[in-house]
């Protein structure tokens, strides 16, 4: 018998500890989920591109150190110039085809889907979408598109995390955990940087510096192990190899800052391109499906002059790393990377907007230091780690992210050497930052997300109690009525009061319960003004407060009941006599007055 009971508590016990931490617990496999995801993306964005622009144009884009082919690449074959225009055009057909027939919410650059999920869809991102996702975030980007894997694995992992949790019928706030990990997982994993991954979802979702924390555990989770999965197929490490910098005199400073200011600048010039050309292909008068192929031939026309600013661009930042490139071609190519983005991408092909600001940032980082060299040798002793810091500060300002930018940049180059310029030129660039940024879906702070509208109204609530809107609004009391008083005199009484509810009480003062004008009523169309009926014959049981509870308990306790109007108490035991009645316009009054 006492083995059973045992046995029952335990189990009893481990029912509800999973109810409180399934969330955890369910983060295991949505990273090993997305983290095969990434996989499939990283193997399918690979064969893409061997296919359109190494077999079909000639042209073989470098890789960056960290990372190889998936396939053994064939011999060299000759660059066709035309085909760079056609290529991207066939990319841009056969992407919108495919999102705007199964899956429009592809569209983009993806990252701005999760987030807006998260603020206003409850979470909820159709099961669909990652696949679709896959396969046109590889056709797009693999034929020449100027896009990278941030979006596209953002939005397969949040697919895979939001599919996850509803298809177990999780709560909103867990589905909305489990949605962001996913997000975590992916680009952790794809990006070869899982702590930066953990954060990058936590802190994307806000314009202003501010962040979820409830997601940092469970995205730390999901991002470890998708990096895990990745790293088993392709390797582990850093993406790009670089060379020894680091920061070795305080007077770098002041050339650093000098990139800050520039990098903030170019920032805000290339988010109100990105978004003056979406608003630009939205009014064009063609089908949304044929609008992609415009934006492929645009981009391709760029590419036939630049075929540096096609693909992701990350094979030029290891040449610039390496020292192999020259001022102006870097200039020419984050030139062009902004233009080729916003073709590829704000049109509605569908790829990510953080690889291509990662080599906008680096090539004008690059040429910034190859230019401040030569003003002062003695202050910019390696202009190559001007190439980092503009990855990391670059983005920092235009998506508003400086914390987990400048650990995902530290873990994609391996190098934490530059953290201090890092951290000095991200805030910088932050701080400089224009106001539209590239996720316009970002919203400025947690106050006001809707998400937590009622966590923070209540948390304003808790510091104010009952006591205090009683006093704030006496002269509005309906006053107490007495058991044995009559329906024609209870009339006159409720007449005059703009309340609802009215509380009852003995010829002693106690309180016994209230009669409601809903129930006054229903009884005068049943019976009409008989006076026979006393107070006492309507009284109904209501649940109480007293006067030194908080406000947030008393507007809790009248969403459960269903009620707009509490009776507040004082006293004790037999002796309970009524302090007032408050309602929920009190509150939101006090409320309002409060903030």
């Amino acid at each position: 018998m006492l083995t059973s009971e045992i046995l029952r508590r335990f189990l009893l016990d481990l029912k509800t500890w999973f109810r409180v931490e399934r969330v955890l617990i369910l983060a295991v496999p949505t990273g090993i989920i997305a983290g095969l995801g990434s996989v499939v993306f990283f193997t399918a964005l690979d064969l893409s591109h061997t296919f359109f622009l190494d077999y079909l144009a000639g042209y073989r884009p470098a890789y960056p150190g960290g990372e190889h082919p998936v396939l053994e690449p064939g011999p060299t074959a000759h660059l066709i110039r035309w085909m760079l225009v056609v290529v991207p055009t066939i990319g841009g057909i056969l992407s919108g085809w495919l999102v705007y027939t199964f899956a429009p919410e592809a569209e983009g650059h993806g990252t701005d889907a999760p987030i807006d999920a998260y603020h206003f869809k409850n979470a909820a991102i159709r099961a669909r979408v990652p696949l679709i996702k896959i396969i046109s975030s590889a056709i797009t980007i693999g034929s020449g598109g100027s896009g990278g894997r941030e979006g596209p694995i953002a939005q397969i992992g949040a697919g895979f995390g939001s599919t996850i949790a509803l298809r177990l019928g999780l709560s909103r706030q867990e589905r909305r955990i489990l949605m962001m990990a996913g997000m975590s997982a992916g680009i952790g994993s794809i990006f070869h940087a899982p702590l930066a991954g953990a954060i990058f979802a936590a802190e994307i979702l806000y314009r202003e510096i501010d962040m979820e924390y409830e997601l940092l555990v469970p995205s730390a989770i999901t991002s470890v192990i998708a990096y895990c999965v990745f790293s088993l197929f392709f390797g582990f490490g850093s993406l790009f190899v670089t060379p020894p910098v680091g920061f070795v005199n305080t007077g770098e400073i002041l050339p650093y800052t000098i990139l800050a200011i520039v990098l903030a600048l170019i920032a805000n010039i290339y988010a109100r391109i990105f978004y003056g050309v979406r608003d630009i292909f939205r009014k064009l008068p063609v089908k949304p499906h044929l609008k992609p192929a415009i934006g492929g031939f645009l981009t391709g026309l760029i590419g036939y002059f630049i075929p540096a600013s096609l693909y992701t661009g990350y094979g030029i930042l290891q040449q610039a790393l390496n020292g192999e490139l020259l001022v102006g071609f870097l200039l020419a190519v984050a030139a062009a990377k902004i233009l080729t983005t916003a073709f590829s991408i704000a049109s509605g092909g569908s790829g990510g907007v953080f690889g291509p600001s990662v080599v906008i940032g680096g090539a004008i980082g690059g040429a910034t230091g190859l230019f401040l060299e030569k003003l002062w040798p003695s202050l910019v002793p390696n202009p190559e780690a001007y190439i980092i810091v503009g990855m990391a500060g670059f983005f920092s300002s235009a998506a508003s992210t400086p914390f987990s930018t400048i650990i995902m940049v530290s873990e994609m180059t391996g190098n934490y050497g530059l953290l201090l310029p890092a951290v000095w030129v991200s805030t910088l660039a932050f701080l400089l930052r224009g106001e539209r940024g590239i996720y316009e879906k970002q919203i400025a702070t947690r106050y006001d997300s809707p998400v937590h509208h009622g966590d923070f109204m209540l948390g304003v609530l808790a510091r104010l109690t009952v006591q205090e809107a009683l006093k704030r609004y006496k002269s509005s009391q309906p006053g107490s009525v007495n058991q044995d008083t009559p329906m024609p005199e209870l009339i006159r009484h409720i007449s005059g009061s703009p309340c609802c509810t009215f509380p009852v009480v003995d010829d002693e003062g106690r309180y016994l319960g209230v009669v409601t004008d809903i129930k006054i009523r229903n009884v005068i169309a049943a019976r009409g003004l008989a006076s026979d009926i006393k107070a006492s014959d309507l009284m109904e049981s209501r649940g109480t407060v007293y006067s030194w509870e908080s406000l947030s308990t008393v507007l809790t306790q009248m969403s459960a009941e269903g009620s707009d109007e509490v009776v507040v108490l004082s006293g004790n035991g037999a002796k309970k006599t009524v302090a007032g009645v408050l309602s929920r316009s009190d509150i939101l009054r006090i409320y309002d007055e409060a903030i």
